[in-house]
């Protein structure tokens, strides 16, 4: 990190005539890609580290592009001669999801997804104008052996996970038949491909997009629904029609004539359902192989978006093996089995989480049952040695950005919930009262503090149940 850090300042220097204050690595989503916000007097930027130098020649490519014909993107100021590097434009932290998260679905939001919609459609039809498609990552167009990868990931990744028996080759067909109505749309306009309401920063009430390096050329349906029909965004069906219409519009207007909507709805709902499986495709490997929770926790409700369009859309084409597979997977019986076990105001079970210093001791378990947990931190890194953590706390953010950004802390946390979320659903079955989970490190400061702060909000989040958290050590306290 230090390293990556010399090489930002020399390559920021070379194009900003202003010092910097700090640099902040910024978490990792599920790309290998690292971003550090930069911090100046009175500005921010972002600088990016890739070692795939070929994607990040497409995203400069990009968007010096859609620059040009005035899209909502963000500037790229310099890239370092190998091209592992680049700083950009800093369009803020509030992603569109941010604000549906925020907000609700409110009138404010629901403007925000008509800018967006509006913008993709220029980027869409006058991004194309003029567009070099050989940057493009992998394929050159969306076309069918796209769309049969796109199939045959939700086929590896997630349906084979569940152990369900049915005719490979009869479904290899279906995926023949579904692939092959689909590529004759026509692959005529530039396409996102990861078009959703995280890739959309909103920055004074506008939207700016990000993350288009993956884009190739492609029918105008695919990004539409990748945004309308994000699990996490999880819009009502009403909203999904009206801005529907509202993109078919706007794309009207830009092309200079009409769309046939029978057809292009038509059309559109197959790409629904291709980017439907796309996405349980990555939760699946990005969930079920890599054990990320928060992949996990999103299968159920991208498997509530298949249902409600199986039950309420059509393709237009017959794929019966593939039907009949899709109603088995997202079936109740299915859904339950990812959907965690929640609690309600009826359940008694209270979780008790302390932080502790190993100097004073492992809390006393309160409670008839005893047991409980005792996870040791200090395998951790200490940020409590550098004086500019020590009078701080696990509370405070520039010790969790230290901890998440240069510890093994994350790998320990997730290892730890596979453990306590155990206990937790079984508890919650059995109407238990209490658990105990106590964290310990040197002081009882920085790392237990942390996981303990940690390990509550990623309860409440996935189980609802009640927690009380305690800084045992809390009164002696660098401060």
């Amino acid at each position: 990190m230090e390293f990556i850090k010399g090489e930002i300042e020399q390559l920021f220097a070379k194009c900003q005539q202003q010092a910097i204050g700090r640099i902040e690595k910024l978490p990792q989503s599920g790309s290998n890609r690292e971003y550090y916000r930069i911090y100046t007097s009175n500005q921010s930027f972002i600088a990016t580290y890739n070692e795939n130098v070929q994607e990040n020649k497409a995203f400069i490519h990009f968007t010096e592009h859609f620059k040009k014909t005035g899209l909502p993107v963000p500037v790229v100021f310099c890239t370092n001669e190998n091209t592992t590097m680049y700083i950009q434009e800093d369009k803020g932290t509030e992603s569109l999801l941010n604000q549906i998260e925020k907000h609700g679905k409110n009138e404010y939001v629901y403007d925000l997804f008509k800018k967006s919609l509006r913008q993709l459609a220029k980027m869409q039809i006058i991004g194309h104008e003029g567009f070099d498609y050989n940057f493009c990552l992998t394929a050159k167009e969306f076309g069918k052996q796209a769309i049969t990868n796109d199939l045959l990931y939700f086929k590896y990744y997630f349906l084979d996970t569940l152990g369900i028996p049915y005719d490979k080759q009869a479904l290899l067909e279906d995926f023949e038949t579904l692939s092959t109505y689909l590529s004759k749309i026509g692959q005529q306009y530039f396409m996102f491909r990861d078009f959703q309401s995280r890739n959309i920063l909103v920055q004074n009430d506008e939207v700016f997009f990000i993350d288009y390096q993956g884009g190739m050329k492609g029918a105008l349906q695919y990004d539409v629904a990748s945004l309308l029909w994000q699990a996490k965004a999880n819009l009502s069906e009403g909203w999904k029609n009206s801005l529907l219409n509202y993109y078919i519009n706007e794309a009207e207007c830009l092309l200079g004539k009409a769309i046939d909507r029978t057809a292009f709805i038509s059309q559109y709902n197959g790409y629904v359902l291709i980017r439907l499986l796309q996405v349980l495709g990555a939760y699946g490997f990005r969930g079920l192989f890599e054990r990320k929770a928060h992949f996990l926790t999103s299968i159920p409700f991208a498997l509530q978006n298949i249902q409600f369009f199986l039950a309420n859309k059509k393709v237009g084409i017959n794929m019966p093996v593939f039907e009949k597979l899709l109603q088995k997977i997202t079936s109740p019986e299915i859904i339950a089995s990812f959907t965690p076990v929640q609690a309600n105001e009826n359940t008694p079970l209270v979780i008790a989480i302390n932080s502790f210093s190993y100097k004073k001791g492992i809390p006393a378990t309160n409670n008839d049952t005893g047991g409980g947990y005792v996870f040791d931190m200090r395998a951790i890194l200490n940020p409590g040695r550098n004086n500019e953590y020590k009078k701080l706390s696990g509370k405070d953010k520039p010790v969790q950005d230290f901890l998440e950004q240069r510890t093994l802390m994350n790998n320990f946390l997730n290892s730890v919930w596979d453990l306590i979320d155990i206990s937790v659903e079984n508890y919650i079955d059995r109407s238990f009262e209490n658990l105990v989970i106590n964290f310990g490190c040197t002081g009882g400061q920085h790392r237990s503090v942390y996981a303990a702060e940690q390990t509550a909000r990623h309860l409440r989040n996935k189980y609802k149940v009640k927690v009380v958290i305690t800084h045992t050590n809390e009164a002696n306290w660098v401060k």
